[in-house]
């Protein structure tokens, strides 16, 4: 029996890497990346927590223009879906590598180091990679038929922690909204106001409870030194916890004492 696969040898074939049977409707075998098959996974931003899953049916199952899938402080996982004939946008990060992996479809990538001469052209297809140097002007557009699906890894973070885009058209809003913002390891200031509320709920609770001040401070100074090196807000919490708890930080309980 002939399995056909995206290696076709033969110079008749017009656009040899189009199609993948083992990925595109040809595949024959229930989709488990479906949004309503219960091995789906959550599409969420999981960062900077560790993570593992089949980064492939994750790609296939976003229906998003951008889904940010992982957010940590030296490079960002996104999501991407465009529509047949829809592009990324001309754009240039100019401190931000970029990598782009396709898993369906089929489309055409530009970039060039002046966004009105873009020298570099290449179709691309399912299994194809895209690396975007720093300070290059790129674009992608999908010239197929289907959804082209892929993920981008920014190494830093790009855009900020939690990003949804459901269509391009919220992206380019968002962007605008963005500009002149700044965005620290994938957050805005009000992102990391929100991101750390939990803390902020748990010293009130301390002086409530009339804890002194100085036990606080260091607490949750303390704390905010450990979501910066990306921990958590609940975790830097029990940690500090733990470490007052078990004595191993004798200067806690002493303070806590005062």
């Amino acid at each position: 029996m002939y399995y056909p696969t995206n290696n076709y040898p033969y110079p008749y074939v017009v656009n040899p890497y189009a199609y993948n049977y083992m990925r595109n409707s040809y595949w024959p075998y229930p989709n488990y990346y479906l949004p309503n098959n219960p091995r789906a996974v959550e599409l969420k931003d999981y960062g900077p927590n560790p993570f593992a899953e089949d980064i492939n049916e994750l790609t296939l199952q976003n229906n998003n223009f951008r889904t940010a899938l992982w957010t940590g402080t030296h490079f960002q996982i996104t999501l991407m879906s465009l529509n047949p004939g829809e592009d990324i946008g001309l754009e240039m990060h100019p401190n931000v590598d970029q990598f782009l992996r396709l898993e369906q479809g089929q489309g055409i990538v530009r970039m060039g180091k002046n966004k009105d001469n873009l020298t570099f052209e290449k179709m691309v297809a399912d299994d194809y990679a895209i690396v975007i140097p720093a300070g290059t002007w790129h674009n992608l557009t999908n010239t197929g038929s289907t959804p082209l699906k892929l993920y981008s890894i920014y190494a830093p973070p790009n855009h900020p922690f939690g990003t949804v885009h459901p269509t391009k058209a919220d992206a380019e809003a968002a962007e605008e909204k963005e500009n002149g913002a700044t965005v620290i390891d994938g957050k805005t200031p009000d992102e990391w106001v929100k991101y750390t509320e939990f803390l902020v709920n748990e010293g009130l609770e301390d002086v409530k409870r009339g804890i002194n001040a100085v036990h606080i401070l260091q607490e949750f100074i303390l704390m905010g030194v450990l979501v910066g090196k990306g921990y958590s807000p609940e975790k830097a919490y029990e940690t500090v916890e733990e470490w007052e708890r078990t004595g191993e930080s004798q200067l806690l309980q002493q303070s806590k004492n005062m």
